[in-house]
């Protein structure tokens, strides 16, 4: 259920505004209307604690010792000293790749002293040093300008030493004499080395206070959220004022916490075309088990739609077991979820939906006698006693030819189809008759629509019986419901109303063909399904094909190729399960996902 919310306004004198700005933060039910940005040296200061801390991470021992919390003084003089040892370690970490770079550079040349040709060319030698080939170290030593000599070869070339520059007419690719030789690059990449391996050692040190940090992060991101409600907080001379929104069930604890603090206030319902409005569901004992399923998506119904929580958990539940297909990998999930139970010693939200989803596999496999797609399963009584035949997948072992089969799964897919749909379409009907909008007919148009959509699949994809000109004329007859009746809202007479619908006759009939494509978009449960066993299938005959020593690569077949099935079908599920539940079922329903998140002005307990 969506929380009904009051659009209020506070009012308090300018000098007061910090106190009210506290007070409200430790109330905790007041939704800014609109939140400016905070402190930029707040922000600054967020985002480096972080990175720092995020850092650290990686200079943790498991079997470290936690450090108890610092002040604020002491956490100041680590941090700062902590910031300082990682900009340090990255110039050594710069400075040991320039040496080695440059040490490899002249390895070749051999170990000299630098400071030695320096010496001499201040002396008036000015020695350059080049590699040079064979032919063209000829055409130097014939050359009366040039005073060379020969050096040891490098790199399978003639080297030399020539005083001045050679003439522009002999090529060759000149040395750059280092500023370094050998010696003192080598001593350099030790003396690098030494300073990261003493960095290390401090930042190891500071990884012990992962709490401080994150005490810090959270004073930070309060304050954040502090300095955001006072820039956001409007004022003149003499008074300052806040607009939010408050749930109407904590409006009391509102009211009193005003008149305690002797603040100014009004109240009222929001405006029909309000849309900062946020959402606060309120789920039940069932409906709290999509819950992390919407944080991941990141999906929230708008204050002026509907929740339909309990309906996205149930199809979701059921195209999920549908889409996975195999009772084999439903034992899997269930096992994870054992495992985290295990682990965390206890069961939230999002282990329960893994242990729903499970089962549902679990009972999908079991009807379909599909475990981990072998027919070898059927062998076994029991499993094969749990077999509905017209849906199993190996119908020739229950007297059901392929065709009924295939033909009783894609039935059982667009029934499930047009129920959904059908469903949105009621709940939008209802929700347009509490609000008086007559375009709640337009509502039964399509759901004549849809049912008749529904006929014409099965007769067009399974061949069903049915006498066709009933139901085009129902088609026709919803086409001109919606059409008159589409363009009503409660603002409009039903002139205007009757107008705006006649003007939109074409989008309406592009929307009537798109009705019969979602209706036909249901059929993916079936053939990803299928898909599914398939590679699975393929998988088991790729196995049974290695025989005798090669036994342990069949393993190693089944193991890849039941895995990458298993994560295909998590994929689709995301990519096709949600979709027919946030889309064919919400554009129904006329959910559009537009909720802003309530997130009242409070202090947090934890880093968000």
């Amino acid at each position: 259920m969506i929380e009904k919310m009051k659009k209020v306004y506070i009012v308090s004198s300018v000098s007061k505004k910090d106190k009210m700005l506290e007070s409200l933060r430790d109330l905790g039910v007041l939704h800014l209307a609109e939140r400016k940005s905070p402190d930029r040296v707040l922000s600054e200061r967020f985002a480096n604690l972080s990175k720092v801390e995020m850092a650290l991470k990686d200079y943790a021992k498991k079997d470290q010792p936690r450090a108890e919390l610092l002040t604020d003084e002491e956490f100041e003089e680590l941090f700062k000293k902590t910031q300082e040892t990682m900009d340090q370690k990255s110039v050594l970490i710069q400075e040991r790749s320039a040496a080695v770079s440059e040490a490899e550079r002249i390895f070749d040349w051999g170990d000299f002293s630098p400071s030695q040709i320096k010496e001499l060319r201040n002396l008036g030698f000015d020695l350059h040093f080049y590699k040079i080939a064979p032919g063209d170290l000829e055409a130097a030593l014939q050359s009366p300008d040039v005073k060379l000599v020969r050096l040891a070869s490098v790199d399978n070339m003639d080297t030399i030493a020539v005083l001045g520059k050679l003439p522009d007419d002999i090529p060759a690719s000149e040395f750059v004499v280092p500023e370094k030789g050998l010696s003192e690059l080598r001593k350099e990449i030790a003396d690098c080395d030494a300073g990261v391996e003493a960095c290390d050692r401090e930042l190891e040190k500071a990884s012990a206070y992962e709490s401080s940090f994150r005490q810090q992060m959270l004073k930070t991101q309060n304050d954040e959220a502090f300095s955001a409600a006072s820039r956001t907080a409007e004022e003149d001379e003499d008074f300052t004022w806040l607009t939010g929104y408050v749930p109407e069930a904590d409006l009391d604890s509102f009211k009193e916490f005003a008149a305690k603090n002797q603040l100014a206030w009004a109240a009222e319902d929001p405006a029909e075309d309000d849309e900062l409005v946020p959402t606060k569901v309120r789920y039940n004992k069932v409906t709290r088990f999509i819950e992390p399923l919407f944080d991941i998506l990141g999906i929230l119904p708008g204050y002026h739609e509907q929740d339909v929580s309990l309906w996205f958990l149930i199809f979701f539940t059921i195209f999920t077991a549908m889409i996975i297909g195999d009772g084999a990998y439903g034992c899997i999930f269930l096992i994870v979820a054992i495992a985290l139970t295990v682990k965390f010693k206890k069961v939230n939200n999002a282990i329960f939906l893994v242990y729903i989803l499970s089962i549902a596999t679990i009972v999908w496999g079991a009807i379909t006698g599909t475990w981990f797609g072998t027919e070898l399963a059927m062998k076994v009584p029991f499993l094969k006693a749990l077999v509905i035949p017209n849906f199993s997948n190996y119908p020739e072992l229950f007297g059901v030819t392929a065709t009924e089969q295939q033909n009783t799964i894609m039935k059982f897919a667009f029934t499930l189809g047009v129920i959904q749909i059908s469903l949105g379409c009621l709940l939008s009907i209802k929700k347009k008759i509490s609000e008086k909008n007559l375009s709640f007919v337009a509502d039964i148009g399509w759901l004549i629509a849809v049912v008749s959509m529904y006929l014409l699949s099965l007769y067009l994809v399974i061949g069903q019986s049915i006498n066709i000109v009933p139901v085009f004329a129902a088609i026709g007859v919803a086409f001109v419901i919606v059409v008159l009746f589409g363009g009503m809202s409660p603002d409009k007479s039903f002139s205007q109303g009757l107008k705006a619908g006649l003007g939109n006759a074409f989008t309406v009939f592009l929307d009537t063909i798109s009705c019969f494509g979602n209706v036909m978009s249901y059929i993916r449960l079936f053939a990803v399904g299928m898909a599914s066993l398939a590679i699975a299938q393929s998988f088991n005959d790729i196995a049974a094909g290695l025989k005798g020593p090669m036994v342990i690569l069949a393993v190693v077949v089944l193991l890849i190729g039941h895995g990458l099935n298993l994560i295909m079908g998590l994929l689709s599920v995301v990519v096709h399960g949600v979709r027919l539940n946030v889309l064919e079922f919400s554009g129904q329903a006329g959910l559009e996902w537009t909720g802003i998140a309530y997130e009242p002005f409070k202090k947090n307990k934890k880093i968000k």
